[in-house]
Parts: C-alpha cells; structure tokens; sequence
C-alpha cells in the first residue's frame, strides 16, 4: 500500500445529497468517510444542474432550492470533517485480501476502504443533443444543455426546446427574467407536472411566453455566436419560421451512463445497481453498497428522501461490517447528541433540576 494512498472507513462515490448524508449517518457512527465525484464541487445534480431549482418533498422545508439543501447538508457534514476528491471518477476496484477495497480514481489517486457506498445518482450525465448540423459551434456562445445560472439570461431573448418538467420549469422560471422566453416543442401534448403546464398556459395568455406547438429547431443561425433559429412548424404547409434570439436552450434530458462502475462486476439492471432492499441495500460484491439513484430494487423511488433512508441503513449494515464483534446501540441525536470527530459537540439543555419547597 503506498504511503499517499487516502485511507478511510467508508469511501463513498457520488457527492450529491444522499452521498453527502451518508457522511453524517457515519459520523453517529463514528466512521470517517471520504467522497470521490467526477464534478468539481459537491451537490451533483443539485449544484450541477438545477441549483436555483427548489425543491418541494424534503421533510421539513415546505420549499428549497436545489443549492441550498446541498449548502445546508454541507454545515451537517462539517463536524465529521469528510475528505474529497473531486474533479476525479472512480475508475477501478481491487477487492484485498482482507475484504476492504483500493479504488483508483480517473486521474490515479488511490483510495482504501473498508466499505464502499455507491451514491452516484443515475450516473454521469450527457446531454441529448438536437441533430442540427455543426451544433458544437455554439457550445457556450449562446448554445447551452442546462442552466446553471438564470441570470445569464438577464434581459435577453430566449428559445428554449423541450416538452418536459425543464423545459416547462425554466420557462416558467425566465418569464420574469429574460425579455422574451419562446417555448418550442414538436407535439403539442407536454410530459411535464399539470401544474406546470397550467402555469405556462397562464403566461402564454398574459404574453409572458411565446408557445409554438407542434414545431421543432432544425437550424441555428450567427456568426460566432447564436443569433438566430430556424423552426418549422409540423402543420400541413410545414412552413419555416426564423425567431431572433440571443440564447437557444434545448432540453431534452440527460442520458445516464454508469461509465467505469459497469465495469466493476456488479449485477445491472436497466443502467441501475441491482441491490437487497430488503436488509441494507447491499450489491452481490459484499462490502459494496449502491443507495439512492443509482440503485434499483423491487419497489424502488428516485427521490432524494429515499436516498437519505437507504443512507442511514447502509451505515449500520456497513458498520456491522467494520466492527463484527462491537454492538451499536442506537441513540437519537435529541438523546444522545451529535459528537463532531473536530471535537464540537450538538446537545439539547439539560433540564435545570431544581429544589421546590420550604428551605
């Protein structure tokens, strides 16, 4: 084993929030964990993709935004004081000859864990892009997959494509932001949430969005930068329409792909990690564990809160793992407190015992 090589007890693969609350489950554990993420900062899709987004089913947060939760599980996980690795994708696994793993990432940094969490959402991410010849040219002039933040759009004149939540979302979104917002989309139905739908009906009507349906960009149009779209209407007469604008915003989804993980000998199932729901969402490698996302199982949610469920018995089953002999009795934290491994300690007042009567 290498004198650099970054040791800990769980390595967990995947910096968004379910990666992230496995740091804390751990910590009341007292095991020490370290996060490896392709992205360049924590959050995964909620930092990467729809930071300004909010959020509506995290118990107890009525409504917040995508950044904000990642912000908040970043001060829970402070305490216990995780390493990253980020910028890197864990590439290979070497299981040891005594059950614990070495996982080298993408740029060669190695890795030594006990337990391995993988918390990779639905994987790394590629855009669906249109088939609009020579498209590349205005990657970033104008030309953009995702939005990582609105204000880009600040009083400009937006296209944006697409027929689900995004799409429906952002529009709502930059109604009030950009000057003008034109929604396209080649049917007329939408997959997105009926509310959305009706909301963007209702700017429709109070000429807040422009709506062309059922039509489709087959063209951009502009020198260096985007200048223009050229759509065609999927009428009878399929006329061609061409629509001034400074951005143009397809989207279409993101397709997922495992990447390297695939690789690692794990049973697969339709690009997700196949796992035992019933005990510790563990993968047919013991000693590997897939929660949130990226795994699938009889009965499985893609939601966030899930996630955090699937955390917090990876733990206790990974800390089995680590500790055979040892057993954890749980303690809530309005009990017992929560002890940071940087010597800060939460606990609730202690009731103030005091003598009533006659002195």
């Amino acid at each position: 084993m290498t004198q650099d090589m970054i040791t800990t007890d769980i390595l967990i693969i995947g910096a968004g929030p379910t990666g992230l609350f496995t740091v804390f489950e751990a910590g009341l554990l007292k095991l020490k964990c370290h996060i490896i993420d392709a992205l360049a900062q924590p959050g995964g899709q909620c930092s990467e993709l729809y930071p300004k987004k909010p959020i509506y089913d995290i118990p107890g947060f009525p409504e917040v935004l995508a950044g904000d939760l990642v912000d908040n599980l970043m001060k829970q996980i402070e305490p216990f004081q995780p390493g990253f690795t980020l910028g890197e994708r864990a590439q290979t696994i070497e299981k040891q000859d005594d059950g614990s793993f070495i996982v080298t990432t993408s740029k060669g940094t190695q890795h030594h864990a006990k337990v391995v969490a993988i918390a990779g959402g639905l994987g790394s991410f590629e855009p669906r892009k249109p088939t609009i010849e020579g498209i590349e040219k205005y990657e970033d002039n104008g030309l953009a997959y995702m939005i990582k933040d609105p204000e880009v759009y600040r009083d400009k004149k937006v296209v944006i494509a697409g027929g689900g939540d995004s799409a429906l979302d952002w529009s709502i979104f930059l109604a009030d932001v950009a000057a003008e917002v034109t929604l396209v989309h080649r049917r007329e139905e939408f997959r997105g949430a009926l509310d959305s739908v009706e909301k963007v009906q209702d700017l429709v009507d109070e000429n807040k969005i422009r709506l062309v349906t059922p039509a489709e960009v087959l063209d951009i149009k502009g020198e260096d930068k985007v200048e223009s779209v050229l759509l065609q209407h999927n009428d009878k007469a399929k006329r061609m329409e061409v629509i001034e604008c400074d951005a143009f915003i397809p989207l279409f989804g993101l397709a997922p792909k495992l990447g390297p993980i695939a690789d690692w000998g794990l049973e697969i199932e339709k690009n997700a990690i196949k796992v035992d729901n019933t005990l510790d969402y563990q993968t047919n490698i013991p000693g590997i564990y897939a929660i949130g996302d990226v795994n699938t199982y009889p009965g499985k949610l893609k939601l966030i809160l899930c996630g955090f469920h699937e955390a917090t018995l990876m733990c206790q089953s990974a800390y089995q793992r680590i500790f055979p002999d040892k057993r954890y009795v749980m303690k809530y934290t309005t009990v017992g407190g929560v002890n940071g491994f940087d010597g800060s300690r939460k606990e609730a007042e202690k009731a103030v015992v005091k003598k009533i009567g006659n002195h």
